[in-house]
């Protein structure tokens, strides 16, 4: 199973690795925001902006675990249940309180939201 989750790493990582940083960077805070709150409101679109915004979180938060030995780097530590309605909420309301960084790339938004809102009690 660890050999498969690492290969995921790899591929996302390759993936990620294609796409050039001018077009990585320009999917900022807002617009990771909007499918979220779409997804919230089940408009017409609402099942599709929901997978968008939940892959993106989903992606982000599997590879900070990965990457920061599960959060323990930065003392943060997400649920265990319900971990992607969680942390999608959080984002949301992070965004609502920060909404003069919605500029910001949208990773850049997700790792603050998870420092302010995660530290490991």
């Amino acid at each position: 199973m660890k050999a498969i989750s690492q290969l995921c790493c790899a591929l996302a990582a390759a993936l990620v690795l294609c796409v050039p940083a001018e077009q990585a960077a320009a999917y900022s805070a807002q617009d990771l925001y909007e499918p979220c709150h779409e997804g919230d409101a089940d408009s017409r679109w609402g099942a599709a902006a929901e997978a968008e915004c939940e892959q993106y979180i989903l992606g982000f938060t599997d590879a900070y675990l990965l990457l920061t030995d599960g959060g323990k780097a930065d003392n943060i530590c997400l649920p265990e249940q319900n971990r992607l309605d969680e942390v999608r909420w959080a984002f949301m309301r992070w965004y609502h309180q920060h909404f003069d960084d919605r500029a910001q790339p949208a990773g850049e938004g997700l790792h603050k939201m998870l420092k302010a809102g995660f530290v490991c009690e």
